[in-house]
């Protein structure tokens, strides 16, 4: 007979309890055992907590840090400066710039052209017309010879009945080349110079010359 059947009936059921319990213990010392050897220098640190209760950013170990990319040269821009900054043309009528005349033309006034006096001389292709609103026979005729004579274009010579003009005097209509030329002409010749009026507002184009008793012919010495 063995140990246990020397024992009593309790006695040996509290002592196949206390070696199950035995048992238990070691096949879970053992599996702990086990466990801790795999898990040394895994587990991981608690993450440092900063002062004012956050949790602080982890350094992660073996990765390299990157480094930053210098930025890439930016290339010349043309030489355009930016709105509302200064260049270095001159603006028209400024420093350094040339002034404009009216008309496009640039330069001091009357610069390559001859001034007035060019223009009165190119003026004189315009037509001129002379009639007669005097008493004196031929007037007109004669003034008309005087206008050659001096480069004018002379193309009709007639008599003006339709009234009476109070002194010699030069029309012309406003806004065209008879304006120059009759403003040119009545220098040359000492004569009033005024638009068209009514009653020869409609006669053919040119300058029209009625020349009256006191006509006294070209002023310009020399003619």
């Amino acid at each position: 007979m063995n140990f246990l059947q020397g024992l009593s009936r309790p006695l040996r059921l509290a002592g196949v309890v206390l070696i199950g319990v035995a048992l238990v213990a070691v096949v879970i010392g053992g599996i702990t055992a086990l466990n801790g050897d795999g898990d040394n220098g895994q587990t991981a640190a608690p993450s440092p907590t900063a002062t004012d209760g956050t949790t602080a950013p982890t350094e992660t170990t073996g990765a390299t840090p990157m480094e930053p990319t210098p930025p890439s040269p930016v290339p010349p821009t043309s030489e355009t400066p930016p709105p509302g900054q200064p260049t270095d043309t001159a603006t028209p009528g400024g420093p350094g710039g040339t002034a404009t005349q009216p008309g496009g033309t640039t330069g001091a006034p009357g610069a390559g052209d001859g001034g007035a006096a060019a223009d009165q001389t190119a003026a004189k292709w315009v037509p001129v017309r002379v009639y007669n609103n005097s008493t004196i026979h031929g007037l007109a005729a004669r003034a008309a010879n005087e206008l050659r004579a001096n480069g004018w274009n002379v193309v009709e010579v007639g008599n003006y009945p339709q009234g009476i003009i109070p002194t010699t005097t030069v029309y012309y209509t406003p806004g065209t080349d008879e304006e120059t030329a009759a403003r040119s002409l009545a220098t040359a010749f000492g004569m009033k110079v005024e638009p068209r009026f009514d009653g020869i507002q409609d006669a053919s184009p040119g300058v029209i010359v009625i020349v009256t008793n006191d006509y006294k012919g070209s002023q310009v010495k020399g003619s």
